[in-house]
């Protein structure tokens, strides 16, 4: 038998009107049989629910909470105690009651999330304009969204331009303008253009989806303290209630010691710490920032070392071509070869050479064969009976391929000026260098003081770039220390290295290229990965915006987290202790107990709450860390006279 949350609060409602009833029979004529049958039905009514979670718990070998009220409220029953029973089983179903109210607002921004989920889409299906469920939407469907619509599908612009609010996927409220080709995301909203979109991506495939459920299974997911806690309530539990028949037996007090069962419930001590966790992840979801559970926020917390990838992350990953080399053919010759062996990488540069060609009008008419990756180098290929390397100095001369003094010189010119470098050669002699530049990402600054104010003491940067960019860079930023010149299996080692030294490092970088340096970290942070799988399966932490100044924002609210999860969890303890001396000293009784109780995890609930709000609360602590400053720096000042 189970009993439904509605059928529970009429219960409680009725429990509550039968006590004040009695009360008003005992105003009326003390000590009547009517009252005590009341309060019997009352004690009953509220009991019957309390009691039934607590035998559910026993058979799957549990000792629950709702076990010991059970016991209390059976034995006050016995003694003739019926007030005593009557406004213990009460207290505990309403206090229930506003544990469910208050924790509603901790799951308040994923309901907010799921809100923006569209229902409706409108198709163009044999030149008609057709409105379905927004999940019976079909891949390959040209969805239409009109000025002020939610997008229901990730998906390409066919058609249109707009100006699209992100805040249901990156937390950004700064529209982006979208136009034929850019890629679109189900649950944001088009301000003030018309949209014909390709859908790529319907249903609980979408990003949004995704964010939907990384969300709901980070919030079940336990932090470490929880886990302990768990651990500490299921040997409490049985341990209290030997307490309690030890308390009986030696005052020969059954009162007193159903008292002692009641009061020592660790009602709060046990919702402190996951129902703060929610609410932080709840907070970060909100605002773009995907944390997958409590034991990832407490490593986020605990981070002192940052490294960073360098493309992409501290720049802002669109790389422009800023000079081309050529020897012995023309610039236009050596882009378009270059572009032509590039079209099957991956890479960022290499994508920069294809779309400076496309721009300039070169078509790329052959086709590469026999393409091999070189991790960290480049790539070699056959092309038009020749073979084609495209990569950097190192590679180049793992291959043999001899770069004479001019080249060298210009190279090094090209990378003072904070260029990188790609060497062409054809069938191992060079024939030109493609210089490339990325910009700092304009953020990228201010993040850094913002990092260096939340407790980071080490930043530092990983990359396969030279070290001549990678110390410009460094130098613009402020960086601790730099690692260039590195292959992916060299940022693993090197983030491993830094693990063993006793750091709590965190990697961040964009997901995919660095996924290898992002798994051993003791927090993987992937930024700007909207719509890639890879990445929310990758990171730890995914920043949904291609911001990075998000990221200061995720470590102040994890530690603001565990502080607030802290302060439940000793408030908690606190109160346990104290209510517990007031119980052995005769100072506080079952119902006055009680009520002490509900009202203790009521408190813990709504602290929890406040990081909904987050930061706003912040200047209130501020203030009070300010103030305290003061009056060490005064308690000082005196002492030294």
């Amino acid at each position: 038998m189970n009993i439904n949350t509605k059928t529970r609060n009429i219960l409680t409602l009725v429990s509550g009107g039968l006590l004040l009833a009695a009360l008003a029979v005992y105003l009326l004529t003390p000590g009547s049989l009517a009252q005590d049958i009341i309060l019997i039905v009352a004690a009953i009514l509220a009991g019957v629910p309390i009691a039934i979670k607590a035998f559910q718990a026993l058979r799957m070998k549990a000792f629950s909470i709702d076990l010991l009220v059970t016991i209390a409220v059976v034995g006050a029953m016995i003694i003739g105690e019926y007030t005593e029973a009557a406004v213990v089983s009460f207290l505990f179903l309403f206090g229930h009651y506003l544990e469910g109210r208050t924790l509603q607002r901790t799951r308040a921004s994923l309901k907010s999330l799921m809100d923006m989920a569209p229902l409706e889409a409108t198709i163009l299906k044999n030149g008609e304009r057709i409105t379905i469920p927004a999940e019976e939407v079909q891949i390959g469907d040209h969805v239409i969204v009109q000025p002020g619509g939610r997008i229901p599908v990730d998906g390409k612009v066919i058609t249109g331009q707009s100006l699209i609010n992100q805040a249901a996927i990156t937390g950004e409220s700064v529209p982006v303008n979208k136009t034929k080709g850019d890629q679109v995301f189900s649950s944001t909203v088009s301000d003030n253009g018309y949209l014909e979109i390709l859908a790529e991506k319907v249903g609980d495939d979408t990003t949004f989806a995704k964010i939907i459920e990384l969300v709901e299974e980070a919030q079940e997911t336990k932090a470490k303290t929880q886990k302990f806690m768990e651990r500490f309530a299921a040997y409490y539990t049985p341990g209290i209630i030997i307490l309690s028949v030890i308390v009986g037996l030696i005052t020969l007090n059954v009162h007193l010691a159903l008292t002692f069962l009641v009061i020592a419930c660790p009602g709060a001590l046990v919702i402190s710490v996951p129902v703060s966790i929610v609410a932080g992840i709840g907070n970060g979801a909100k605002n773009g920032i995907l944390i997958k559970g409590g034991d990832k926020m407490e490593n986020l917390a605990k981070v002192n070392t940052l490294v960073f990838d360098k493309t992409g992350t501290l720049t802002k990953g669109k790389p422009e071509v800023t000079d081309i080399k050529a020897y012995g053919i023309s610039a236009d010759e050596l882009l378009q070869l270059t572009a032509e062996v590039e079209v099957t990488s991956e890479h960022h540069l290499g994508k920069t050479i294809v779309k400076k060609a496309e721009e300039k009008g070169l078509k790329l008419v052959h086709n590469p064969s026999d393409v091999e990756i070189m991790k960290g180098h480049g790539l070699r290929a056959m092309l038009n009976g020749q073979q084609i390397y495209v990569g950097n100095k190192s590679g180049a001369e793992k291959l043999g391929i001899a770069i004479d003094i001019e080249a060298n010189e210009y190279m090094l010119q090209q990378q003072k000026n904070g260029n990188t470098s790609v060497f062409i050669a054809r069938d191992k002699e060079v024939i030109g260098i493609i210089s490339i530049a990325d910009q700092v990402r304009e953020e990228a600054p201010a993040t850094m003081d913002q990092l260096r104010k939340a407790g980071i003491n080490d930043l530092m940067m990983l990359t396969g770039d030279n070290e001549l960019v990678a110390q410009k860079v460094a130098h613009q930023l402020g960086i601790d220390k730099v690692y260039a010149e590195l292959l992916p299996e060299d940022k693993v080692s090197k983030v491993t290295e830094l693990k063993t030294s006793g750091r709590n490092v965190a990697m961040i970088g964009d997901g995919i290229n660095d996924a290898p340096a992002i798994a051993p970290a003791d927090v993987g942070i992937a930024m700007g990965g909207t719509g890639t799988d890879v990445t929310m399966e990758t990171a730890d932490i995914i920043l949904m915006s291609d911001k990075l100044d998000k990221l200061p924002y995720a470590i102040k609210l994890a530690k603001a987290t565990i502080r607030n999860m802290k302060q439940n969890t000793y408030f908690a303890l606190i109160t346990v202790a104290l209510l517990l001396v007031g119980v052995l000293t005769d100072k506080i009784h079952l119902a006055s107990g009680m009520l002490i109780h509900e009202i203790s995890v009521i408190l813990v609930i709504l602290n929890a709450v406040r990081l909904v709000g987050f930061p706003k609360y912040q200047v209130w602590f501020k203030w009070l860390n300010f103030n305290a400053k003061k009056q060490k720096e005064h308690t000082e000042t005196q002492l030294t006279v």
